[in-house]
C-alpha cells in the first residue's frame, strides 16, 4: 500500500521502514510514540502541538511530568507515561556513551559528561566523578537525590567510594533545579568540607560543578577551591 493512501498516524510508521530513522521529523516520533492521536487531530498534528508548546525543544519536554502530559487532548495516563519513559530512556543512553576511560583536562569535559544526567531534573541530584592521577575517569556514579531545593551528600559514602575505586582525585556535581548558577551558602559548606576531608586521605577535590539546563559554574575555575 502506498504511502499517501495509509491514515496520517499510520505513516511515520511507513516512513521509518522505507527511508530509515533519520527522515522522520520530531513530531513523526512522537507520534510513533504516542500510537495514535484525538478525534480531531492525527498523532502527528498532537504530536506538533506538543512540542510547540515546548517551543520544539526535547529537554523542555522532558520537564513535564504526567500530570502535564495528560492536558493534552488525547494523552492519557498511558500515553503520558510512553513519552516520558521514551524520554528517560533517551536520557539514560546518553549517560552511557561517556567513554570509561575518558580524560577530564578542564571543567568542560566534566560538565559534558554530567550535563545529560544533571541539566534536566526537577529535584536536585549529587553526582561524582573518580578519577586516577592521569586524570582519567573511572568510576561516574549518583550518591543522593534530593527535594527541589537541596541534595546532601554522606561525606563518608563519597569518599567509600573513592577508596573502593583507588581514586585520588574527585569531581563532585549537583543541580539547581531553580535555574541559577550562583553557589549557595550550603554548596560552599559542602566543599570546603569535602575538600579537608580529601587531604586526610590524600584524595583531591579537583571541582565542584553546578549543572541548570544549558550552563554550569564551575568552583576550580572561580578560584573556590
Amino acid at each position: 500500500m502506498l504511502i499517501k493512501y495509509l491514515a496520517e498516524d499510520d505513516r511515520p510508521r511507513e516512513k521509518f521502514l522505507h527511508k530509515g530513522k533519520n527522515s522522520l521529523s520530531d513530531s513523526e516520533l512522537l507520534a510513533i510514540i504516542m500510537g495514535s492521536g484525538n478525534k480531531d487531530e492525527s498523532a502527528v498534528e498532537l504530536g506538533r502541538k506538543i512540542l510547540k508548546s515546548v517551543n520544539n525543544n526535547w529537554h523542555q519536554l522532558s520537564l513535564l511530568s504526567v500530570k502535564d502530559l495528560m492536558k493534552f487532548k488525547g494523552i492519557g495516563e498511558a500515553k503520558a507515561i510512553s513519552i516520558a519513559t521514551a524520554l528517560e530512556i533517551g536520557r539514560r543512553r546518553a549517560g552511557q556513551e561517556i567513554p570509561e576511560r575518558s580524560t577530564i583536562g578542564n571543567s568542560n569535559d566534566a560538565y559534558s559528561i554530567l550535563k545529560n544526567q544533571l541539566s534536566d531534573l526537577r529535584t536536585e541530584e549529587f553526582w561524582a566523578i573518580f578519577l586516577n592521577n592521569s586524570n582519567k575517569v573511572i568510576h561516574i556514579s549518583q550518591l543522593t537525590h534530593g527535594g527541589i531545593s537541596q541534595s546532601i551528600v554522606d561525606v563518608r559514602i563519597l569518599f567509600k567510594t573513592a577508596l573502593d575505586y583507588f581514586s585520588t582525585g574527585i569531581i563532585i556535581a549537583h543541580n539547581h533545579p531553580s535555574g541559577s548558577l550562583k553557589p549557595s551558602k550550603e554548596d560552599m559548606g559542602i566543599t570546603q568540607k569535602i575538600k579537608e576531608a580529601g587531604k586526610t586521605l590524600s584524595i583531591q577535590l579537583l571541582d565542584h560543578i553546578i549543572v541548570t539546563q544549558d550552563s554550569y559554574f564551575s568552583f576550580s575555575d572561580a578560584g573556590l577551591l
